[in-house]
């Protein structure tokens, strides 16, 4: 690992970041782009050739807690501290949507993933979620060229009250499962310690998972049938599916609070206070 560039903003903090998806063919570090959510409500596009920033919005009056870009790259969706969700032009800045579903609660994740146009019987080419720290998870179907944004499915998912003296509730995470496309899979506090598998086509839960502690980070491998979850207990458990088998490892010093696959499915990035550890996955 090479430190290469430097992208700094003055006086603000940097709370999300998201690399533009780009075809195989032209990945390279002349067609790379982030984009970046910051303290002050802005978000800023960032060439990495030219080291320089291209655009910056200010979709947003309060921090930005979640950012993703849309399949095709067109679009930058945002979510903030106050569960506003904005969708924006990648190109020209403007912003074309601000949906409000899950205001009053900080947007945890955003979510982008292809579909075939008439999936669940609504025109679209584009899937995707947006999930708040009171539980609630949204699904939508958009056609960005015709700017359409219809809701599919709405989730709110039950809990008890929160402990006495918890400083902070574990996060609620939602992510498309890329085995099963109709199927995502979340992870939050409730009622019960586990992972749901929730059915878009049925519109039930159809498996659970169990779980030894609330999760703090949450990622599936679209390479293999692999799911990876954090806890705040210094433990990273690594499961396979559908069958379930669990393999605990315990390297981290402070709660695991990031996990992520790397696309090709061998190696697995986690993050906790003090460290960032690289993980490959060998013999499976």
């Amino acid at each position: 690992l090479v430190f290469t560039v430097s992208l700094l903003v003055a006086s603000q903090s940097c709370q999300c970041l998201a690399w533009k998806p780009c075809p195989v063919v032209g990945w390279g570090a002349e067609n790379q782009h982030v984009v970046a959510g910051y303290s002050d409500g802005t978000i800023r596009v960032f060439s990495i050739s030219r080291t320089e920033m291209e655009l910056k919005m200010h979709p947003h009056a309060v921090a930005l807690t979640a950012v993703a870009y849309s399949t095709d790259g067109e679009m930058i969706l945002s979510g903030s501290k106050d569960g506003l969700v904005a969708v924006s032009s990648s190109h020209t800045g403007v912003t074309i949507h601000v949906l409000t579903e899950h205001k009053g609660s900080p947007i945890t994740v955003l979510q982008c993933a292809r579909k075939q146009y008439c999936d669940f019987g609504v025109e679209g080419g584009e899937l995707w979620l947006a999930t708040s720290l009171d539980r609630r998870v949204s699904v939508w179907v958009s056609d960005w060229l015709k700017d359409k944004c219809e809701l599919l499915d709405w989730l709110s998912f039950p809990a008890p009250a929160g402990p006495e003296g918890l400083g902070g509730l574990p996060p609620s995470l939602a992510t498309f499962c890329p085995w099963e496309p109709s199927t995502l899979v979340y992870v939050g506090f409730g009622m019960q310690k586990e992972a749901l598998f929730y059915s878009l086509h049925k519109k039930q839960v159809v498996k659970k998972i169990s779980l030894p502690y609330f999760a703090t980070s949450l990622s599936l491998s679209s390479a293999a049938h692999f799911m990876a979850v954090g806890f705040g207990e210094r433990l990273l458990r690594l499961l396979r599916c559908p069958s379930s088998e669990a393999q605990d490892y315990a390297g981290h010093d402070d709660t695991v609070h990031l996990c992520r696959f790397a696309p090709s499915g061998r190696c697995l990035l986690t993050a906790a206070y003090s460290a960032v550890l690289l993980w490959e996955l060998t013999g499976r």
